[in-house]
């Protein structure tokens, strides 16, 4: 059953749209509106907008959009009935009995976070059985202790196709639920179900409310992969989680260190350092980066000192910088990684390693000085090319300055000579971008690449006249008694665009209460950009009354009439040239 309008509205009511969005974005008063960078994508510049007048908000960068139910379920990842939910929770309110498709969810999302205890606890008491004797000695090879193993909820897959599963069936869960979880797989070749984890030591994954939500399964010899980890669920998404968080968060104000892995993050943490992070088997993403920017404002990469892991930090820096966290860099010497490094070193040298960290900017510039020899003409010229490439991601002009007179001096070239090398780049580069965003916006103009809505492409004036109109209704709904009564002569069957057509036929069919936040339980995240977007769009003109949207009924139809005069004529040729034939 659907959850009642009356519910939705009180839910509305009770968590206005820019208080509930500010507790994850800045937001910054701008006249009628509050403005943000958006936490939905990397950006510089705030293009993220609540609009309290109709308690939406829109990123005009990315395009998400939507009301504070649509917020939530991205920013929290969960479907309508639990965002609902999060929200009457956080107001004082119970949901309705009615609304049985948000208490299905709560409840699946519930045994799931049951089932993962269940196998946490299993795989730790795995790790002390006799036959578990291996992982035991792998651990105490790695210099993990007793407190270190319970700390993190450490255990141990059996190299079992079956233990895990048949100690679920035990409990009453099911192999479709397992595997839904991610702890079982589902041979294609037999159909049969078998564990996923299996001869691992496993490294739980906590979220901040103590809930267990996925795993890491680490091999104990060279098996490929080294690390196995659990893929995308209901209840966890890779790219938008971090090994330890649920410690670090308490002590990060200062900042967070981040690490490459589950093994570097426990030994900084066992040596006084409880600020450190992972990301979980894939590239750090801009999601991660985000999330730590709501905790602290300056990050401390520590990822390996070898080629890969100089590869890393390079790639992570923009998008840690982007999201507006101040970077910095351990140089480990003498060490591959922080387990090594403080096993040899001890924590009192890795805490002035952390004190003593380089800046991002000091980093990427050495990494690049080491690959060549300055004093080989060829190699200098390749040094400050890649340099310039450097100094051009610099956005302040005094630190760009700064940078450039630094690097001459080492490559000892005149500060004058790479200032015009660093700005014919910079002119370039902007180049670029500006044809890209020509480009984008031609194409988004035509319609090319709309996913949403597939038929704009061969329809534009004719969606453009659609978008129009509903854009109108959504703005002014006491409009729509004026298209029931016929003194607006349009009818879903004027609509030349099946998604248009669908959302007008939802707007008309909306009781008393007709806005985005009736459409949400209809229509997809990406449909709900789109609807938000025409509402936006029409809200910065200055006329959107039944005069406009007389005139868009009539370009519609006039479209919609010319487009069937093109199909017919084309029916016609087709006709001439098969009778030719």
């Amino acid at each position: 059953m659907r959850i009642p309008q009356s519910f939705i509205d009180e839910i509305k009511y009770r968590n206005k749209i820019e208080d509930v969005i500010a507790s994850y974005v800045n937001l910054k008063r701008a006249g009628s509106v509050y403005q943000g960078l958006c936490p939905f994508h990397s950006e510089r510049t705030p293009s993220f907008t609540v609009f309290p007048n109709t308690e939406t908000f829109h990123c005009f960068g990315c395009g998400a959009g939507g009301d504070v139910i649509s917020f939530i379920m991205r920013a929290e990842n969960l479907e309508y009935p639990g965002a609902v939910e999060f929200l009457a929770k956080r107001s004082g309110l119970e949901m309705p009995e009615e609304a049985d498709g948000g208490k299905s969810e709560t409840i699946k999302r519930s045994r799931m976070y049951e089932m993962n205890r269940a196998a946490a606890l299993f795989f730790n008491k795995a790790l002390y059985a006799p036959e578990s004797e291996p992982a035991r000695e792998y651990l105490k090879k790695r210099g993990l202790s007793r407190a270190a193993v319970k700390r993190f909820g450490l255990g141990f897959a059996p190299n079992s196709f079956h233990a895990l599963s048949d100690h679920m069936h035990s409990l009453g869960y099911r192999d479709e639920e397992l595997k839904e979880a991610f702890l079982c797989g589902k041979s294609e070749r037999t159909g049969g179900y078998f564990d996923y984890f299996r001869g691992r030591i496993m490294f739980p994954i906590i979220d901040n409310f103590s809930n267990v939500i996925a795993f890491g399964g680490r091999a104990l010899g060279d098996e490929k992969p080294k690390y196995l980890n659990t893929s995308d669920t209901p209840v966890f998404k890779k790219s938008r989680n971090l090994f330890a968080l649920n410690f670090a968060r308490n002590a990060c104000a200062e900042s967070l260190i981040l690490c490459e892995g589950y093994m570097d993050v426990i030994a900084v943490n066992m040596a006084g350092f409880p600020n450190a992070v992972a990301t979980l088997g894939t590239a750090l993403t801009s999601e991660q980066a985000r999330i730590m920017a709501k905790y602290t404002k300056k990050v401390i990469l520590s990822y390996d000192s070898d080629d890969a892991g100089v590869a890393a930090a390079k790639r992570a820096i923009p998008i840690l910088t982007d999201v507006g966290l101040e970077v910095k860099l351990l140089r480990m010497e003498g060490a591959k990684d922080p387990d090594e490094y403080i096993k040899k070193f001890g924590a009192a040298r890795f805490k002035t390693l952390l004190e003593d960290s380089q800046g991002k900017l000091d980093y990427l510039c050495d990494s690049v000085l080491k690959k060549y020899d300055i004093l080989i003409p060829e190699e200098k010229m390749k040094a400050a090319d890649e340099l310039c490439g450097v100094i051009c991601g610099i956005w302040s002009d005094v630190e760009r300055e700064i940078y450039i007179t630094r690097i001459a001096e080492r490559l000892s070239v005149e500060p004058s000579n790479l200032a015009r090398d660093v700005e014919r780049r910079m002119r370039r580069k902007q180049r670029e971008e500006d044809t890209e965003l020509r480009r984008k916006v031609v194409s988004d103009t035509l319609g090319y690449g709309d996913r949403v809505n597939r038929e704009f492409v061969g329809n534009a004036k004719a969606a453009r006249a659609e978008e129009a109109i509903i854009g109108i209704l959504l703005l002014r709904p006491e409009l729509i008694p004026e298209i029931r009564r016929g003194t607006v002569a349009l009818c879903a069957d004027d609509f030349v665009t099946a998604f248009n057509r669908r959302v007008f036929e939802a707007l008309t069919a909306c009781g008393e209460k007709c806005d985005i936040g009736a459409l949400a339980q209809d229509f997809t995240l990406e449909e709900i950009d789109r609807i938000t977007a025409m509402q936006v769009k029409r809200s910065a003109l200055s006329k959107n009354d039944l005069a406009v949207l007389q005139e868009n009924v009539q370009t519609l139809k006039a479209a919609a009439e010319e487009k069937n005069t093109e199909n017919e004529l084309e029916e016609i040729k087709s006709l001439l040239s098969k009778k030719k034939k």
